[in-house]
């Protein structure tokens, strides 16, 4: 079960990497996955916010919720193939 302080682990995580490059892979439903690449933009209390550039004049904004994330639903990599997050209570690092 996830509990509130998996919750914070997770977003604190992810606070400290704001405006990284960062790629993530989501389920999108029966045989389907979906990609996107683009920067860690912002982390509120239930969200985090990617911004995925698409074309010089136009960006894509896409949200995840950190139970996505905490359940495997999403995937995340940063711009190090070392740096990527798993936001497993038992992996992170104590707040």
């Amino acid at each position: 079960m996830i509990e509130k302080s998996d919750l914070k682990v997770c977003r604190s995580g992810l606070e400290e990497r704001i405006g990284r490059k960062i790629w993530l892979k989501s389920k999108g439903g029966r045989k389907r996955t979906i990609i996107h690449e683009g920067y860690l933009d912002t982390c509120s209390s239930n969200v985090f916010t990617v911004r995925c550039p698409v074309t010089s004049a136009y960006d894509e904004y896409v949200s995840f919720s950190y139970v996505d994330v905490l359940t495997k639903v999403v995937e995340i990599r940063f711009d190090k193939e070392t740096d990527s997050m798993e936001c497993a209570p038992e992996t992170l690092p104590p707040v």
